[in-house]
């Protein structure tokens, strides 16, 4: 929503969100007279900044999952498997969100608009309405990427081991699997109803539909459920960006590197708005509306997990996290862990080409890949003779982005010698 890395303003915890001072994309929008509303969870806006920047919102609250269905002492407790969602597809959450923007679109709306739905699915627990949660068949599925590698860091087997992973067997893994991708095809479902309800607005002609997501998740790959703060598997970093733009050519499949902040850059080049403020989000409206390729050599980074010095922002404080912090609470191993084992959530940069794929944790374990040979990340290279090259080239490019991103003057000028 910035243009921005999490490094330069410190966005690297749940509890630092957007704060007013900062720029962002719906405030531009707000402020270029759209109508800008915003349905779902918030993990965006402090309170302030939520104000300045959306006309109205609404956290549509609901039941998102079933229940655990196995008691405590059970292994499969904390794997974050969940039965189906006891209600009808229409009572969960999600499609509440979904169903009030439809509703939106209905009344007929007569200016700018811009409908933000920060959706909860596909998240853990693992869970979805019917028929969706049994859509798919494990057995059809592909093998796991698996567990037990050499050369991992250390919060691979540490997981395993406080959520007890390593007691459930390959099936168990493979129906969290299968139920994820269900529930991908629940929010699938969502958004063809909404589609369908833009076309029927008469807006299909003069408005741009944006799927993106903002993690994924392992669900039963490398033995591993959920995520982790520092974790940069391709499962948790490569995720969707679909742009439905009117007046461009559709099914086009874009595989050079792009980053998910470039949404803001490429909504606001859609909407004729210049930002005013210094960012580094590059605009994919030549690609989507011209079909031009993007930059083969582009290289892209993502970031995560915690310094010494960032303990007040680590999930695991019992005094913010009262009840996750009680045994039996489903995230109660994530926040143990974190607490007793903080280095396992050291900082950790990752930089990916088309090809490679670095990630450096000063204090942990460093990773190389060769995405050519290795897609599934299985075999880590780092500090092999045969590919210190690379790794050298890789790691200069990682110091020029860090010391060019490392922060931004603000275009407001104070006067000097007052």
């Amino acid at each position: 929503m910035t243009g921005w890395y999490p490094h330069v303003r410190g966005h690297r915890s749940l509890w630092h969100l957007l704060q007013p001072e900062e720029p962002n994309l719906l405030r531009y929008l707000k402020q270029a007279g759209y109508d800008v509303r915003m349905w779902g969870k918030n993990d965006l806006f402090s309170p302030r900044a939520l104000a300045d920047s959306v006309t109205g919102h609404d956290a549509v609250k609901g039941a998102v999952c079933g229940p655990n269905p196995f008691p405590v002492d059970d292994p499969r407790y904390y794997s974050f498997l969940y039965d189906p969602f006891l209600g009808d597809p229409d009572e969960h959450s999600d499609y509440r969100r979904v169903a009030s923007a439809i509703e939106y679109l209905q009344s007929n709306p007569k200016g700018p608009f811009a409908l933000y739905l920060p959706l909860i699915m596909p998240h853990a627990p693992y869970s979805a309405p019917q028929p969706w949660h049994d859509m798919m068949d494990p057995d059809s599925l592909p093998p796991l990427k698996p567990s037990g590698l050499s050369g991992k860091p250390d919060f691979y087997h540490l997981i395993r081991r406080y959520r007890r992973l390593d007691e459930v067997g390959e099936d168990h893994l493979r129906k969290i699997h299968a139920v994820y991708l269900g529930m991908i095809g629940f929010v699938d479902h969502l958004l063809g109803l909404l589609i369908e309800a833009v076309e029927a607005s008469g807006h299909a002609e003069d408005t741009a539909i944006v799927v993106f997501s903002d993690h994924g998740d392992w669900a039963g790959d490398y033995g591993l459920v959920e995520k982790w703060s520092n974790g940069l598997d391709d499962c948790l970093t490569r995720v969707p960006l679909i742009f439905r733009v009117p007046g461009a050519p559709s099914g086009q499949v874009f595989r050079e590197p792009v980053e998910l902040q470039d949404f803001m850059a490429t909504v606001l080049d859609l909407a004729g708005i210049e930002p005013e403020h210094a960012h580094f989000s590059q605009s994919l409206t030549p690609q989507i509306l011209e079909g031009k390729p993007g930059d083969p050599d582009r290289a892209v980074f993502a970031e995560g997990g915690y310094a010494p010095h960032d303990a007040h922002a680590m999930e695991g404080r019992p005094e913010r996290d009262e009840a996750a912090a009680q045994p039996g609470h489903i995230y109660y191993p994530k926040l143990l862990q974190a607490i007793e084992r903080p280095e396992s959530a050291c900082r950790a940069t990752m930089i990916r080409t088309m090809d490679h794929k670095l990630v450096y944790r000063p204090g942990g374990v460093h990773e190389f890949y060769d995405l050519r040979t290795d897609p599934g990340e299985c075999n880590n290279l780092y500090g092999q003779p045969e590919t210190g090259e690379i790794t050298q080239c890789l790691e200069r490019r990682m110091l020029d982005w860090l010391i060019q991103t490392s922060d931004i003057v603000p275009k407001h000028e104070d006067p000097r010698g007052h």
